[in-house]
């Protein structure tokens, strides 16, 4: 089973419920089904794609992307979805990668295209173009299910995911095809999600394949698209209501938006689960959210290996934070379904409760591997295991608590310092609607402490009144910040991550201030 079956089965079953919807569009799963054999086809019959060759698809988020991926399925294609907000040299380096055949995309990315085409001898369809060499190509193909529709089997590839490259070039996480429909009915388990579900995908498309997009295609639910390019929450919550949508994912810079601009519970009343994650999260804003509208919440932590779920802090979980359980506020959650789960020593030894070490994940829907990346595999997947470089410690009730990544530990004076201890401080002045922490080289201590901080609309703070606040809410000096460097927001990687390479290199700047 994929999802181009799923698309299938669907189309038999309930020909006229919706399966796909974006601003006034929407195609019934009668209408994708079609839709989907005739790109399938055309890639076949046009472009010579067979079953295995990696096909690319670079747009925002529009109800096309539903359709490359239901073609790519049924034709056997491997489906390389790209994030929207990369640059040149991230797509040759992915491109160079993938080796991929053909890029589907669109009118925003004509230039590009044409640049990557040339370097890369791809055929380029445009989604924007009605003719007979754009996406107008589909209506002389055939409407028939294609030969390859039922061809793909368990251990087959099915997608390439790209990461966001926040510690390097973009790594290809390849997954098969068993790994994506595993996923996919956890995924449906978490979120509840059923054929009556309308999900909102928010997030960058590439980020959303075993988050929503194929869930909500096995389920036989419907998935919207609304544009990512940044995000208004009053935008947002119109489409909420519009759509009646069911179900959405935000990171949490969305869900501060959201808090900021005065949302209210009504606005969103058709939502029964709002996911967050991919990054962590202010605990006192989850009490802030869960207050305002419900324990509708469900907290992921994970890595792009696993698809993102390896821990959940359920619907449940935030009911007794709502209930003054707000301990569990600054977990991640614990382990999800089908996970297997270990915090160990540096010898590899399981840690007990209170004790901090790296978080390891084993689950049959992991990554295959990085794509033609032998080396980075072999640091990542150890005896069939994960290895996520966070650092994390269990409780007594068996939830996972992440203290910090190894890469982002700050060594000063020979003193360990996790930042986000730092930043969950920050977070709680109320001037600050984000903030990130990062070390500097020092010649004397090793790293200085410096902290990123945005305001809220209309807020102002002195970089030494929040020196002050650290040191007056118990921060020892040495955690203290050196530097209070001030963003009107924080830079995010592609995936909405604060970008904290990007805080680095502004703060070694010569232009940077204090």
């Amino acid at each position: 089973m994929d999802v181009g079956v799923a698309i299938l089965a669907h189309a038999r079953n309930r020909p006229r419920s919706v399966a796909t919807f974006d601003r006034d569009r929407s195609l019934t799963y009668a209408e994708l089904d079609e839709r989907t054999n005739r790109l399938a086809n055309t890639l076949h019959a046009r472009f010579g794609v067979t079953p295995g060759d990696r096909v690319a698809v670079l747009m925002g988020n529009r109800l096309e992307v539903a359709e490359a991926l239901g073609g790519c399925a049924k034709a056997g294609a491997v489906y390389c979805g790209l994030n929207f907000r990369m640059s040149l040299d991230e797509y040759r380096a992915i491109f160079g990668n993938a080796g991929a055949r053909v890029l589907i995309t669109e009118a925003p990315f004509q230039e590009m295209a044409a640049t990557l085409a040339a370097e890369f001898d791809l055929a380029v369809i445009d989604v924007d173009d009605p003719g007979e060499s754009g996406w107008g190509m589909l209506g002389a193909a055939s409407p028939a299910p294609p030969s390859t529709v039922h061809s793909r089997r368990p251990d087959d590839e099915f997608c390439i995911v790209y990461t966001s490259g926040t510690t390097g070039a973009p790594k290809g996480i390849l997954f098969d095809a068993r790994a994506v429909s595993t996923h996919a009915m956890v995924a449906s388990l978490e979120y509840g999600m059923s054929a009556q579900s309308r999900w909102l995908t928010t997030i960058p498309h590439n980020s959303s394949v075993q988050i929503t997009l194929a869930p909500s295609f096995f389920m036989g639910g419907a998935v919207g698209f609304l544009d990512a390019r940044g995000f208004d929450p009053h935008r947002f919550a119109a489409e909420v209501t519009a759509r009646q949508a069911t179900h959405t994912y935000l990171v949490p810079t969305m869900l501060y938006r959201v808090l900021e601009a005065g949302i209210e519970a009504s606005s969103l009343a058709s939502l029964q689960s709002i996911g967050y994650g991919a990054a962590p999260i202010a605990h006192d804003r989850v009490g802030e959210l869960v207050d305002r509208f419900g324990p509708v919440f469900s907290q992921l932590y994970g890595m792009a290996e696993i698809a993102s779920i390896g821990t959940m802090l359920r619907q449940s979980d935030h009911k007794r934070i709502a209930e003054g359980a707000t301990r569990l506020a600054a977990s991640a959650g614990r382990p999800s379904y089908l996970v297997d789960l270990r915090v160990v020593d540096d010898d590899g030894n399981d840690c007990a409760p209170g004790q901090r070490g790296e978080v390891l994940f084993h689950t049959p829907y992991a990554m295959r591997c990085y794509h033609r990346d032998p080396e980075r595999t072999a640091q990542t997947l150890v005896d069939g295991w994960v290895r996520s470089g966070d650092i994390g410690q269990w409780d007594d009730e068996g939830y996972l608590y992440i203290v910090d990544r190894k890469k982002d530990l700050i060594i000063r004076g020979g003193y360990n310092i996790t930042p986000s201890e730092i930043e969950n401080v920050l977070y709680r002045h109320p001037a600050v609607i984000e903030a990130a922490v990062v070390g500097l080289p020092d010649p004397e201590w090793g790293e200085a402490v410096v902290a990123a901080v945005a305001l809220r609309a209309g807020a102002s703070v002195e970089p030494d009144e929040l020196r002050t606040w650290c040191r007056e809410a118990g921060l020892p000096s040495i955690k203290v910040p050196e530097r209070v460097l001030q963003f009107d927001a924080l830079p995010k990687n592609a995936v909405g991550k604060i970008a904290k390479r990007s805080i680095i290199e502004t703060a070694t700047s010569p232009a940077a201030g204090r």
